[in-house]
């Protein structure tokens, strides 16, 4: 391994840390972190020639059950180890943990290419397309989640039924409510910030326990390890006060659901080339095709956004998540947010994901999409929605449910063009997947419903 001088001084300060120990991590498919702790001379042993690192964290699901439809591995591979790479720009120190020193991995193939199913390694890739066009990108995520006054053991003991949130009632940015818990809000504010994540801003939102943090913008990749480790770090943190957070998209039917907007933005010589002075809504020609490239390709690459069963009951009518393929200026009613601002502010918010998106395939797919349209040189067809977007008639209506936007995209030739038949053919797999297992469970509402009446 070539080293670099910054490389050489990350090693320096590993080598020279009081604890013997590293922590390494990679993400899986749906976004979670697969790590371990290593000894230190593991890792350093690790930095040179890699390691092994079952590839199973790509063949099975959420909660280990392995894939039957998997082509990339199973049983039918005897599961065996594929090669990861640790990032050292990843680097971080966990202020929680003693500052054990942390980085994040790449997959690759054994001839040291790309592992083609690999979500962070996808994401490289639309990086280095969207640098040979002559751009530079730049991205923030949003998140918003529920925290509730329970711990991993409680929650299980109550059947996951009836969490308690740790504060009552719909009172969005108040200053009051989360006085309520000051040192949990201040934890995750100086916590995030000090684990290099730092935050433009956390406040409460609507609904009982609800925070929404706004991660400062970046590059696409160092964005999408900031929304990971948020996430992450956000859990990490709620444990070490009695606090349970939730990044489910929607946990209540009758409460707003929990969204991971995208902020982007395309850069060339220094310069946001999506803005244009003289415009009415300050967009540029090539912010225009940007934007017809997301409204093109959003229909059939929805599960990028929205991955898994539970994503669809938070794109409904009139809860703040879009249902329809719209955009609008300053509008929060549509899928696709054009804010008109100064050079420097001017961007294109990407509504549709919520807070459950592996943000490096959200990026991927916000930035890919976008590309596809300046590439292709797509017009805008449509005015701006102006009002109710959840009242255009002639829109096009998103895929209603996993199983339908799944479909879609297995059939999608513009989601295979965009992301590689292979990488494509491994999610449409485990989102299949994940249909089948909803399809078994028997639900609350299936028992309250038929039990006795039937």
């Amino acid at each position: 391994m070539k080293t670099s001088k910054k490389s050489s001084s990350i090693l320096s300060e590993v080598k020279n840390h009081p604890l013997d120990r590293v922590k390494v991590a990679v993400t899986d498919i749906d976004g979670i972190l697969r790590g371990k702790v290593m000894k230190k001379s593991k890792f350093l042993s690790a930095v040179e020639s890699g390691f092994g690192f079952c590839n199973v964290v790509f063949g099975w699901d959420i909660n280990d059950l392995c894939y039957e439809n998997s082509t990339y591995t199973g049983w039918h591979t005897g599961y065996p180890d594929a090669q990861a790479q640790i990032d050292l720009n990843t680097f971080r120190k966990v202020p929680w943990d003693d500052d054990v020193p942390f980085f994040l991995a790449d997959f690759i193939e054994t001839d040291g290419t790309p592992l083609s199913v690999c979500p962070r390694q996808l994401l490289k890739k639309i990086i280095k397309e969207t640098q040979q066009t002559g751009f530079e990108a730049t991205f923030g995520q949003e998140f918003e989640w529920f925290n509730f006054a329970e711990t991993p053991h409680s929650l299980e003991e109550k059947n996951y039924q009836n969490p308690s949130p740790i504060t009552p009632g719909m009172f969005g940015y108040s200053i009051l409510r989360s006085s309520l818990a000051q040192e949990y809000m201040a934890d995750l504010f100086d916590g995030t910030s000090q684990f290099e994540i730092p935050l433009e801003g956390l406040h409460t939102e609507t609904g009982p326990g609800v925070y929404e943090a706004a991660i400062l913008y970046s590059d696409p990749l160092e964005q999408a390890d900031r929304a990971v480790l948020f996430k992450t770090a956000v859990k990490e943190i709620g444990y070490r006060h009695q606090i349970l957070p939730s990044f489910m998209a929607k946990w209540n039917a009758n409460l707003p659901g929990c969204s991971g907007h995208l902020h982007q933005s395309l850069w060339k010589d220094g310069k946001n080339v999506f803005y244009q002075d003289d415009h009415p809504h300050k967009m540029s020609p090539l912010f225009k095709s940007y934007l017809a490239g997301q409204i093109k390709c959003l229909p059939e690459i929805l599960p990028f956004y929205a991955p898994n069963i539970n994503s669809y009951k938070r794109l409904v009518e009139g809860l703040w998540a879009p249902t329809l393929v719209t955009w609008g200026v300053e509008n929060r009613t549509v899928s696709l947010r054009v804010i008109p601002g100064s050079e420097s502010s001017t961007r294109l918010e990407t509504r549709v994901p919520g807070s459950d998106s592996n943000p490096y395939l959200a990026i991927s797919a916000a930035l890919a999409s976008g590309l596809y349209g300046i590439q292709k040189g797509l017009k805008l067809k449509d005015q701006p929605v102006s009002g109710n977007g959840y009242a255009v008639t002639d829109a096009i209506r998103l895929p209603a449910t996993l199983e339908e936007a799944t479909d879609k995209m297995a059939k999608s030739d513009l989601a295979k063009e965009l992301f590689g038949k292979t990488f494509i053919k491994h999610f449409v797999e485990n989102r299949k997947w994940e249909v089948l297992q909803a399809r078994k469970a028997v639900t609350d509402w299936e028992i309250k419903r038929y039990f006795e009446l039937v």
